[in-house]
């Protein structure tokens, strides 16, 4: 890519597209073509050619999807699937249609089997059964990177597939049913300690940035506290409990599952790199494949991950397990050997990475 070439980022408002505008921007790129969901249906293909025609961009990071965590995906399942599908179809067919230079599509860990060898290596892909609870967004994830693929075999389109693992950082999802672990995590123990401190200027401020349902912070105190129990954050007696019995926050599954955890401005930086420096051509022709993992190379228990936010959000109270929800894939944690040989790794650490979010998350209240 040059510094004036004409780039299009699909998804530039979410969390992952957000990160990679900033990137690029750091980098000195500074001709973006942005559209809105409002402005551009990406699921409704003659919108997409009539852009793609108009505006002819020369690069393309496809990072727009629908997503969600072990709740959405297991409720939504042929929202996940077809969304998805007929995004990455609309984009990557017209990308090559129009002559773009370039594409980047942003795939996810759960492509690969629920039972993979660990660390998963990128060779995984296709060797045996998804993931139950994702597995309607995993397949459409397939289907791009294969799209990819045989958009460079028949037509050596410039065409590559990024696998994240799980990501977090600004501009994430906090919606207490449809949110990742790891917002969801941040966002139950803000509340809950929130509630230690008889601290309902907190508490309304936080529903009035993320509503639950049709409870937001203008609702009465008892509908607040209802939402709050609907979702696991709970008191003792007491309206507070702090002084009688400890507040209690409820957490799904057993806690003993492991997660590999990115921090999205690292994700991005890997993005750009590879997009500036990595083909389709050399991927292919010695690996056989055009797709790439991107992550930390280490994971950590939910229940450690949970204890580790517990300190960083400053919440005293007790930690429950509600071993009767799903826990999802047991250990996801990704091979991430070939992209170190390739020239990037990342640089925030975890812990770094959750203390900066939170100050965000409050900042943002």
């Amino acid at each position: 890519m040059h510094k004036e070439s004409k780039i299009y980022i699909a998804g530039h408002t979410g969390m992952v597209g957000s990160a990679i505008h900033r990137n690029l921007v750091s980098a000195g790129y500074s001709n973006f073509l942005f559209r809105s969901y409002e402005e551009l249906d990406l699921s409704r293909q003659d919108d997409v050619e009539k852009f793609f025609e108009k505006e002819r961009p020369e690069y393309v990071f496809l990072a727009a999807a629908k997503v969600g965590g072990i709740v959405a995906n297991n409720t939504y399942r042929a929202e996940f699937i077809y969304d998805n599908l007929m995004i990455q179809n609309n984009v990557i067919n017209t990308a090559r249609n129009y002559g773009v230079k370039k594409l980047l599509f942003l795939g996810s860990s759960c492509i690969y089997p629920k039972e993979a060898p660990q660390p998963m290596k990128e060779e995984y892909l296709l060797t045996g059964p998804l993931e139950i609870t994702n597995e309607p967004y995993a397949i459409a994830k397939i289907a791009g990177i294969k799209m990819c693929e045989n958009y460079y075999r028949q037509y050596g389109c410039d065409f590559i597939s990024v696998m994240p693992t799980n990501l977090f950082g600004p501009n994430d999802n906090y919606d207490l049913e449809k949110s990742h672990v790891l917002p969801a995590l941040i966002r139950k123990m803000h509340l809950g300690k929130s509630l230690e401190n008889d601290d309902w200027a907190a508490i309304q401020k936080d529903f009035d940035r993320y509503p639950a349902g049709d409870v937001n912070g203008k609702s009465a105190d008892d509908e607040i506290l209802e939402a709050l129990k609907k979702y696991g954050i709970v008191p003792g007696s007491g309206k507070t409990s702090v002084k009688s019995s400890p507040v209690s926050v409820s957490l799904w599954g057993t806690g003993k599952v492991f997660r590999e955890l990115l921090h999205v401005e690292d994700m991005a930086d890997a993005c750009v790199y590879v997009m500036e420096k990595v083909d389709a051509r050399t991927l292919y022709d010695e690996l056989g494949q055009t797709h790439i993992n991107i992550g930390t190379g280490a994971d950590i228990t939910i229940r450690e991950l949970a204890e580790m936010v517990k300190e960083i959000t400053g919440f005293k109270g007790e930690l429950l397990w509600d071993s009767s929800r799903p826990d999802g894939t047991y250990r996801k944690q990704l091979d991430v050997g070939l992209l170190h040989s390739l020239g990037w790794k990342h640089r925030t650490s975890l812990e770094d990475g959750i203390k900066s979010v939170y100050e965000v998350y409050r900042g943002g209240l």
